[in-house]
């Protein structure tokens, strides 16, 4: 409740991210925060103790808040034992107040895949599992670092759909030396296997990490918007809507978590490098975890797992506010804007102006949405806001 320079009429929904860090191996075109395992051990019991430490430790910061999402993200979660994520879910609902229908998703990869594991997980509680695919192609996993072939990962996502009324299956585009005709392969195949959702990510090369340091060669641009053309139409075909830039969905299976995140929502990010953005009446905070597993831990135990927490600048909010909002195919309701940010209309009435101009945004008295112009060059929309 400390005095700030925003005044929000209510806050927004409330979810919860979970980090787990370890993985088998490192893929060279990741940038996230995952630690590859050393000597196939994995600190499952101190880990889940620091992580219920850490939540204790945050209690006071969404106290009577109800939580509507839980996304268990990494590294590899399906690494640890289904009795470990049904650990930490049961230390989760002893303290926080979860919705009736929340949505409980776990991040698994083929690698980890053993029969049974994944119906272990759903009895555990989790009730949507996002499978990491990336590809069907065997040269194309190999290329990426990928543990898995094509075998696997079509047993994992059947496996998935048997345990699971609703899953994810991620793909990524533009792979080193792919062609249009390799990827209409990879969504034929995905296609077959009927996911609820499906998510579709451009392989980019991200700083630090080893394509950054040894770049391969990967598709020109006008290959690969014509890949993510023919993704949109075959997917549109089988049925799913994209109703984000990377995610597609039939009705009835978007997915909440990432979509709270889209529309400016809360969530509270616990686990090694997990970030979490909190509003209170009067601010919007932000908060890093330690990054390094090891840190961390010692770090939760101690009651201290925050290395940084910042106040987002009043002048940094509609920036914030539209990076995530326009990403949407619907786009946003000028009231989530004043609500969320407590700003008022006029303050990106004139970035709206531009943006109607030139063709990227259309808009009435009640909303705000890309043109299809604006989602294909998203950034460029995005920018008039920074």
């Amino acid at each position: 409740m400390r005095p700030g320079t925003l005044q929000l009429a209510a806050l927004p929904p409330l979810s919860l991210y979970v980090h787990l860090p370890w993985c088998l191996k490192k893929c060279p075109y990741c940038d996230f925060n995952s630690h590859e395992m050393v000597r196939n051990e994995l600190p499952e019991t101190r880990y889940l103790d620091a992580l219920r430490a850490d939540l204790e430790a945050a209690l006071p910061l969404v106290w009577g808040r109800q939580v509507h999402s839980i996304f268990i993200g990494g590294g590899t979660p399906s690494l640890f034992s289904p009795q470990g994520i049904e650990r930490l879910l049961s230390d989760v609902r002893a303290r926080l107040k979860l919705t009736a229908d929340c949505e409980i998703t776990l991040e698994a990869n083929p690698g980890t895949f053993e029969k049974d594991r994944f119906k272990a997980f759903r009895q555990a509680g989790v009730t949507r599992l996002s499978v990491g695919v990336q590809s069907f192609r065997d040269e194309h996993l190999r290329a990426l670092g990928r543990v898995h072939d094509r075998n696997q990962a079509i047993a994992a996502v059947e496996e998935a759909a048997a345990s699971f009324e609703t899953f994810n299956l991620d793909l990524m585009y533009a792979l080193p030396g792919q062609t249009l005709a390799q990827l209409e392969e990879d969504v034929t195949q995905a296609l077959a296997l009927v996911p609820p959702h499906i998510s579709i990510y451009h392989l980019t090369i991200e700083p630090n990490t080893y394509f950054a340091k040894f770049p391969p060669v990967t598709p020109p641009d006008d290959l690969a918007y014509a890949m993510l053309d023919r993704i949109t139409e075959m997917t549109t075909g089988a049925g799913m809507e994209r109703y984000e830039v990377s995610a597609y969905a039939k009705p009835g299976h978007r997915c909440w978590h990432n979509f709270n995140y889209w529309s400016f929502g809360d969530y509270l990010g616990i686990g090694a490098g997990a970030h979490g953005k909190l509003s209170f009446p009067h601010r919007v905070v932000r908060q890093v975890r330690y990054r390094e597993p090891r840190l961390y831990m010692d770090n939760a135990l101690a009651g201290n797992a925050i290395a940084q927490e910042d106040e987002v600048a009043r002048k940094d909010l509609p920036f914030e506010f539209m990076l995530n909002a326009l990403r949407l195919r619907d786009g946003f309701v000028l009231q989530d804007f004043v609500d969320r940010t407590g700003l008022p209309l006029s303050a990106i009435e004139e970035q709206l102006r531009q943006a109607q101009a030139k063709g990227l945004v259309e808009r009435d008295f009640v909303r705000v949405r890309p043109t299809e112009q604006g989602f294909d060059f998203l950034s460029n929309l995005q920018e008039l806001f920074l």
